[in-house]
Order: structure tokens, then C-alpha cells, then sequence
């Protein structure tokens, strides 16, 4: 039996790390899995899931999913059997992270360090991953009786360099952040880059936090303090709803992430008199 992987692409560490657990899952019951990519362009999940549909797999796992996409939608009217990963729809059986708990969490983080100015990196608005992320930030600032200043979230992508753009856009403000959230690790890494360039210290500086825990952002100069996503509960979840199908209990198992503090966040310094 093989199963179908879409993904964005396979040089994302978050995605990489995504159909590794799926293809080890997989394996344990003798499954293989399949993957293509769509380099997170609209339309492409159509092309890679044909391909793959072609190829004779018994089900897809998506991780492409768009708030501005109906994709999902053709496939339950083709009656293809499916499930969606890491992102979703709000609709279809989904296996993902509690988004919006991990952005609570990590603002939650920066607001027990004193921090009350919070930039925010929020990634594309057409990810439902990126988006529950922003609401748990939200909802951190609303609790802690902070007003949302809308000048401190900077749309996104997922990539470095747009995490590199959005820091720089964030420290030319005239009331700049002590602290920044990147709803993804690459785009924490990238700002931490623009940061050095800029002079800054992180955490002296600046307090910075990331998202999903990549390998390699604990052996940064200054590791990264991130949520950890679960993705092997993740892929586990997802292959189970493909197995059950419209017979699921519950078309949407949630997988709980984990703060890891690192040394990228401080205490913020007292306002100057």
C-alpha cells in the first residue's frame, strides 16, 4: 500500500521533517510513502495529486492546504480518500499542531519576561498554521490587557529572507519591539540575521522566539528559543484518519506543542527615565 505526500517543498526542514515521520510511519505496517512538491504554488496540489493518483496510491496526505483554495473540496467530490497535515481547512479530517496554543505560548513567554511591545512575524494569511499562530498572539496580548498595535505584525512568508525583511521593518519603527515572535523557525532565523546586521544583541537587544523547533536552531550561535510541533504524533494522526475515513470519531486531532526556552529570550530591560 502506498500513500501520497504533498508538500511545498522538501528543502523546508518543517516539511522534510513532516514526510519523514509520514514515510516512518508508513513503514511500520508496511506502507511506503510517496512524496511530490508544489513549491507552495496555488494550483499545484492538482497537478502533484494526479501524478500521484496515477501512480496507484490508496490515499494523500496534504500538507498544502489554502484558506484562498478549494482543492480539498474537488477531491471529497472525486472521492478520492485524503486527509490534511499541519494545515487544514476547518472542514476536512486534519491532522495538525494547536497553533493557536503555540503562539499563545510564546507570547505568553515574552510577556513573564516583561516584555509589553511584541513584534510579530506572521507569515502568509493564506496558512491556517500562520494564522492560528497570530490569534494565539492576540490572545496572549488581550489577556495580558495589551492593546494589538497593528504597526507591530508584518505579513510573511516562510522563508528567511522574509523573516530578514520583516525584523528590519520592525526595528525602523520609531517605538521599536524588545521582542519579536516568528510563527516559523526560518523566519526567526532570518531575523536574527537582520539583527546582527543591524547591531543588535539577541536576547540584550532584542527578544526573539521562533516556531517548530528545527534541528539546527539549537546549535546557533545564539540558540533558538521555539515551540516544538509533535510531527511524529502528527503523521501517526494523519494516517489513522486516512484509515478510517468517513467513519472518524473526530475529523480533526490536534497534536499539543512544547515550549523550549533557549537563550534567544531575556528579561526586558527597565524604560529608560
Amino acid at each position: 500500500m502506498a500513500i501520497g505526500v504533498i508538500v511545498p517543498r522538501l528543502t523546508d526542514t518543517v516539511m522534510a521533517m513532516l514526510y519523514e515521520a509520514l514515510a516512518k510511519a508508513c513503514a511500520r505496517n508496511g506502507r511506503i510513502a510517496i512524496v511530490a512538491t508544489t513549491d507552495d504554488k496555488p494550483g499545484a496540489d492538482r497537478t502533484a495529486a494526479d501524478s500521484l493518483i496515477r501512480r496507484g496510491v490508496d490515499g494523500l496526505v496534504l500538507a498544502t492546504a489554502r484558506d484562498d483554495d478549494d482543492f480539498a473540496a474537488e477531491l471529497t467530490k472525486r472521492d478520492i480518500s485524503f486527509v490534511l497535515a499541519l494545515r487544514t481547512d476547518g472542514k476536512s479530517p486534519s491532522s495538525v499542531g494547536d497553533d493557536e496554543l503555540g503562539g499563545y505560548l510564546a507570547t505568553r513567554h515574552l510577556l513573564d519576561l516583561g516584555h509589553t511591545r511584541i513584534g510579530l512575524i506572521a507569515g502568509p494569511a493564506y496558512a491556517s498554521s500562520a494564522c492560528g499562530r497570530v490569534a494565539g498572539y492576540r490572545r496572549a496580548l488581550e489577556e495580558a490587557a495589551i492593546s494589538f498595535d497593528a504597526e507591530l505584525q508584518i505579513a510573511s512568508t516562510f522563508g528567511i529572507d522574509a523573516g530578514a525583511a520583516a525584523a528590519n521593518q520592525l526595528m525602523a519603527l520609531r517605538d521599536r519591539p524588545s521582542a519579536i515572535f516568528a510563527v516559523n523557525d526560518n523566519t526567526a532565523i532570518g531575523a536574527l540575521s537582520a539583527l546582527a546586521n543591524l547591531g543588535l544583541s539577541v536576547p540584550n537587544d532584542v527578544s526573539l522566539v521562533g516556531y517548530n523547533d528545527i534541528p539546527i536552531v539549537s546549535h546557533l550561535p545564539t540558540p533558538l528559543t521555539t515551540l516544538r510541533v509533535p510531527f511524529d504524533q502528527i503523521a501517526l494522526s494523519a494516517l489513522d484518519l486516512l484509515d478510517a475515513g468517513a467513519a472518524a470519531d473526530d475529523r480533526m486531532l490536534i497534536a499539543v506543542p512544547t515550549l523550549i526556552p533557549r537563550k534567544s529570550t531575556g528579561r526586558a530591560k527597565p524604560a529608560s527615565r
